[in-house]
Protein backbone atom coordinates (compact mmCIF):
# COMPACT_ATOMS: atom_id res chain seq x y z
CA UNK A 1 0.00 0.00 0.00
CA UNK A 2 1.29 3.52 -0.80
CA UNK A 3 2.98 6.09 1.88
CA UNK A 4 -0.29 8.26 2.01
CA UNK A 5 -2.79 5.96 2.32
CA UNK A 6 -1.22 3.94 5.46
CA UNK A 7 0.47 7.19 7.28
CA UNK A 8 -2.17 10.36 8.16
CA UNK A 9 -0.65 13.81 8.51
CA UNK A 10 -0.81 14.69 12.06
CA UNK A 11 0.77 18.18 11.94
CA UNK A 12 1.04 21.38 10.14
CA UNK A 13 3.93 23.01 11.08
CA UNK A 14 5.22 26.61 9.84
CA UNK A 15 8.56 27.43 9.74
CA UNK A 16 8.58 31.28 11.70
CA UNK A 17 11.01 33.73 12.31
CA UNK A 18 9.50 34.88 15.85
CA UNK A 19 8.43 32.20 17.56
CA UNK A 20 6.86 34.36 20.67
CA UNK A 21 4.96 36.56 18.04
CA UNK A 22 3.52 33.18 16.55
CA UNK A 23 2.58 31.77 20.35
CA UNK A 24 0.60 35.39 21.01
CA UNK A 25 -0.90 35.31 17.67
CA UNK A 26 -2.13 31.74 17.73
CA UNK A 27 -3.31 31.39 21.39
CA UNK A 28 -4.87 35.07 21.91
CA UNK A 29 -6.42 36.20 18.13
CA UNK A 30 -7.32 32.71 17.14
CA UNK A 31 -7.79 30.93 20.51
CA UNK A 32 -5.48 27.92 19.69
CA UNK A 33 -4.63 26.38 23.43
CA UNK A 34 -0.50 26.04 24.04
CA UNK A 35 0.11 22.24 24.25
CA UNK A 36 3.85 22.08 24.15
CA UNK A 37 6.74 24.58 24.15
CA UNK A 38 10.36 23.86 24.09
CA UNK A 39 13.27 25.67 22.96
CA UNK A 40 12.45 26.84 18.82
CA UNK A 41 8.87 25.19 19.45
CA UNK A 42 5.45 25.12 19.87
CA UNK A 43 2.63 23.07 19.34
CA UNK A 44 -1.61 24.18 19.55
CA UNK A 45 -4.71 21.86 20.04
CA UNK A 46 -7.06 22.90 18.55
CA UNK A 47 -9.88 21.38 16.24
CA UNK A 48 -8.48 18.60 14.09
CA UNK A 49 -5.27 18.09 13.20
CA UNK A 50 -2.24 19.65 15.17
CA UNK A 51 -0.78 23.20 14.43
CA UNK A 52 3.01 23.14 15.40
CA UNK A 53 5.51 25.93 15.07
CA UNK A 54 9.61 25.76 14.78
CA UNK A 55 11.16 28.61 15.04
CA UNK A 56 13.58 28.54 11.68
CA UNK A 57 17.21 29.10 13.17
CA UNK A 58 16.02 26.53 15.60
CA UNK A 59 15.16 23.44 12.93
CA UNK A 60 17.95 24.83 10.90
CA UNK A 61 20.85 24.22 13.62
CA UNK A 62 19.31 21.18 14.17
CA UNK A 63 17.79 19.14 11.43
CA UNK A 64 19.59 20.95 9.06
CA UNK A 65 16.21 22.21 7.42
CA UNK A 66 16.23 25.43 6.01
CA UNK A 67 13.68 27.60 4.17
CA UNK A 68 14.22 28.46 0.97
CA UNK A 69 13.38 31.70 -0.58
CA UNK A 70 10.48 32.25 -3.01
CA UNK A 71 8.94 28.68 -2.17
CA UNK A 72 6.67 26.71 -0.05
CA UNK A 73 9.21 25.74 2.23
CA UNK A 74 7.50 27.82 5.20
CA UNK A 75 5.55 24.94 5.74
CA UNK A 76 6.47 21.50 7.24
CA UNK A 77 3.98 18.74 6.31
CA UNK A 78 4.42 16.48 9.71
CA UNK A 79 3.71 12.78 9.94
CA UNK A 80 3.78 10.57 13.09
CA UNK A 81 4.61 7.16 12.83
CA UNK A 82 4.30 4.69 15.70
CA UNK A 83 7.95 3.85 16.51
CA UNK A 84 11.44 4.72 15.87
CA UNK A 85 12.10 1.85 13.89
CA UNK A 86 9.30 2.57 11.30
CA UNK A 87 11.02 5.93 10.36
CA UNK A 88 13.95 3.15 9.60
CA UNK A 89 12.28 1.43 7.29
CA UNK A 90 9.96 4.32 5.44
CA UNK A 91 14.09 5.62 4.88
CA UNK A 92 14.65 2.86 2.60
CA UNK A 93 10.90 2.35 1.25
CA UNK A 94 11.28 6.22 0.41
CA UNK A 95 14.91 5.85 -0.90
CA UNK A 96 13.71 3.47 -2.89
CA UNK A 97 11.86 5.30 -4.68
CA UNK A 98 14.23 8.30 -5.23
CA UNK A 99 12.90 10.58 -2.29
CA UNK A 100 16.07 13.18 -1.88
CA UNK A 101 16.08 13.34 1.75
CA UNK A 102 18.04 16.38 3.91
CA UNK A 103 19.84 13.69 5.49
CA UNK A 104 19.02 9.75 7.20
CA UNK A 105 17.02 9.44 9.97
CA UNK A 106 18.39 10.65 13.52
CA UNK A 107 17.35 11.54 17.18
CA UNK A 108 16.57 14.84 18.23
CA UNK A 109 17.46 16.52 20.70
CA UNK A 110 13.52 17.16 20.73
CA UNK A 111 12.90 13.48 21.51
CA UNK A 112 11.61 12.15 18.42
CA UNK A 113 13.31 10.20 15.71
CA UNK A 114 12.74 12.41 12.47
CA UNK A 115 13.39 12.05 8.69
CA UNK A 116 12.97 15.25 6.52
CA UNK A 117 12.82 15.82 2.77
CA UNK A 118 11.63 18.05 0.58
CA UNK A 119 8.64 18.45 -2.04
CA UNK A 120 8.44 19.33 -5.85
CA UNK A 121 7.74 23.18 -4.88
CA UNK A 122 10.45 23.25 -1.77
CA UNK A 123 7.83 22.31 0.78
CA UNK A 124 9.37 20.49 3.84
CA UNK A 125 7.86 16.67 5.31
CA UNK A 126 8.99 15.24 8.40
CA UNK A 127 8.51 11.96 9.64
CA UNK A 128 8.54 11.87 13.11
CA UNK A 129 8.54 9.11 16.04
CA UNK A 130 8.53 9.79 19.63
CA UNK A 131 11.30 8.17 21.63
CA UNK A 132 10.87 6.35 24.92
CA UNK A 133 9.10 8.84 27.30
CA UNK A 134 7.20 10.53 24.18
CA UNK A 135 7.00 14.68 23.68
CA UNK A 136 8.52 16.99 26.37
CA UNK A 137 7.44 20.62 27.48
CA UNK A 138 3.93 19.51 27.84
CA UNK A 139 2.24 22.64 29.05
CA UNK A 140 -1.31 21.57 30.16
CA UNK A 141 -3.58 18.27 30.02
CA UNK A 142 -4.73 19.13 26.93
CA UNK A 143 -6.45 16.54 24.10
Amino acid sequence: MEFAQIHPIQDICLLVTDIEASIRFYTEKLGFRLKHRAPGFADFTGAGLTLALWERDHIAHHANVRVKAGSASAVLIAVKLDSPAEIDRLYQDLSARKVEFVGPPADYAWNARGLYFYGPDSETWELYAWLEGGAPGRVEDAA
